[in-house]
Parts: C-alpha cells; structure tokens; sequence
C-alpha cells in the first residue's frame, strides 16, 4: 500500500462525509482504470459523492472504485492511492489536499511556474528555464485626421472610430 494511502483514505472519506468530491489523479499511473480515451491524461478530474447513489463506491487501503457516468455511459473506475495526487471538497471550498510527491512532473513545475513557489520549497520539483519571457508593448499609433471637407468647423459630431492601439510584439 501507498505510505500516504491511510491519510489519503482518511481525508477522502472525511470529504465525502461533506459531500461532493473532486480526486485529481494521474491516470496513465499503473493500476489505474478509467474508460479507454482517458488513460493518457496527466491530470484527470473525477467528481465522486454519495449523493450520486453509487451503487458501488468503495473506499479501501488499496484506493477508490467507483461505477461513474462519462457521457451517459457508465464505467467503473478504479483509482490506487499512488495515482491520486489532490483531493478537493466542493462543499466546503477550504477542503482541499495536493501530494506533491505523487503529482505527474510535468503538472508539479507548471504548478511551481504558476504559482511562483520556490523549487526548494517542493521536495523533487525540477526549477523552471530561467529565460526570461519576451513581453508585449503598447504603444499608440497616430491615426490619419480626415480633412473637413469645405475647410470649415464641422456642425455634427465625429463618427466614432475604431480603437488607436495595437499590440506590438
């Protein structure tokens, strides 16, 4: 069993107790059973709650099985605690979970870039590239003035034009 699966199993179930339940989960992780067009996603949510009438949701040291609805067909899932990195509690906004160490690499330093905590903070995070982003600029471009056709002030007003800025990379 995963060493963080008791508090994994722990938070879910407490979670649930709340309501619906969103698992974050790496579902190309071994073990791991999701419909077919699924089993390559890096970050795969799945909504789970008792209110869904689950006829089997279970909860154990190994992980989560459920039988889920994915548009309108029913498939049952199974999630091993090594594969479920995030737990979020739509009930109550401030339940929310992350294991870092179970996250798939390449969504833990987007995480990092995203969120600008140090790479020494997050335990096995790789440091983003270092070069710096080239930055858009505004700037205003000057518009052509119509001439006033007999020379003179106009009696109604301008017709409105089209915005002066443009984006210069």
């Amino acid at each position: 069993m995963d060493k963080k699966g008791p508090d994994k199993k722990e938070r879910l179930l407490a979670a649930l107790e709340q309501g619906l339940v969103m698992i974050h989960l790496d579902a190309r992780r071994p073990g791991v059973l999701v419909p077919p067009h699924l089993r390559n996603e890096s970050h795969l949510r799945l909504n789970l709650s008792y209110r869904f009438d689950p006829p089997d949701l279970s909860v154990s040291d190994w992980g989560v099985r459920s039988t889920l609805s994915f548009s309108g067909t029913r498939f049952t899932v199974a999630v091993p605690w090594s594969a479920l990195f995030a737990i979020a509690s739509h009930v109550t906004k401030e339940l929310f979970w992350m294991y870092p160490d179970d996250m798939p690499p390449e969504l833990l330093q987007q995480t990092m870039v995203t969120s600008k905590v140090p790479p020494q903070e997050v335990p096995g995070a790789v440091p983003p590239p270092s070069e710096p982003r080239p930055r858009a600029v505004l700037r205003e471009v000057q518009g052509e003035k119509e001439p006033e056709p007999d020379g003179g002030p106009r009696d109604e007003p301008p017709t409105p034009r089209r915005g002066h800025l443009r984006l210069v990379k």
